[in-house]
């Protein structure tokens, strides 16, 4: 399963980007300012949609958007295989198109995660999300259900509006948004 096309429009909108003259840029990602040519890229530094700039990789030139929404699908993709990795097969086949689409939107921002214990992003692989996704029957102490569980990650509320609209798409097809 992959996410649709109207999935992809949204979940530009939730990670939003950049431009400069009608180029995406290199950006922040803490504070959403450009990062100006020349200067050492922070921690964090991101272009086009969410694209997390690695060392090597030159973007001097800004993108257009039909090469900001290529790199988005590329990135995509790994998301995908840990959705595949981690989350069963009848789970995902039971998934509506909406559901999915959230399911991806969530896993893109929190990362696979990993067993390690001293793996401070959790991911979906230490999530709560994951162990009910996996096992209908799962009961947690801590979040007694999907939703608490998905609305977890909040980052000390500074993801909440992103949260509220992946789980209305999640549980009412609700593509709108923030």
């Amino acid at each position: 399963m992959k996410m649709s096309d109207k999935g992809i429009e949204w979940l530009k909108g939730l990670e939003g980007s950049v431009k400069v003259n009608g180029k995406h840029v290199i950006y922040d990602d803490a504070t959403g300012k450009p990062v100006p040519a020349g200067v050492l890229l922070p921690v964090g530094a991101t272009i086009g949609y969410g694209h997390l700039v690695k060392p090597g990789e030159d973007f001097s030139a800004g993108l257009t958007e039909q090469q900001a929404t290529k790199l988005l699908q590329q990135d995509l993709q790994a998301t995908y295989n840990t959705i595949n990795e981690q989350i069963s097969a009848d789970a995902i086949s039971n998934m509506t198109q909406s559901q999915y689409d959230a399911l991806v939107s969530l896993v893109f921002n929190i990362g696979a995660g990993s067993a390690a214990p001293q793996n401070r992003n959790r991911g979906l692989y230490q999530s709560t999300v994951r162990k009910y996704l996996n096992d209908n029957k799962y009961k947690s102490n801590i979040y007694p259900n999907l939703e608490d569980a998905w609305r977890a990650f909040r980052n000390g509320g500074i993801l909440d509006g992103r949260r509220d609209a992946e789980w209305r798409l999640y549980n009412n097809a609700d593509y709108t948004g923030y």
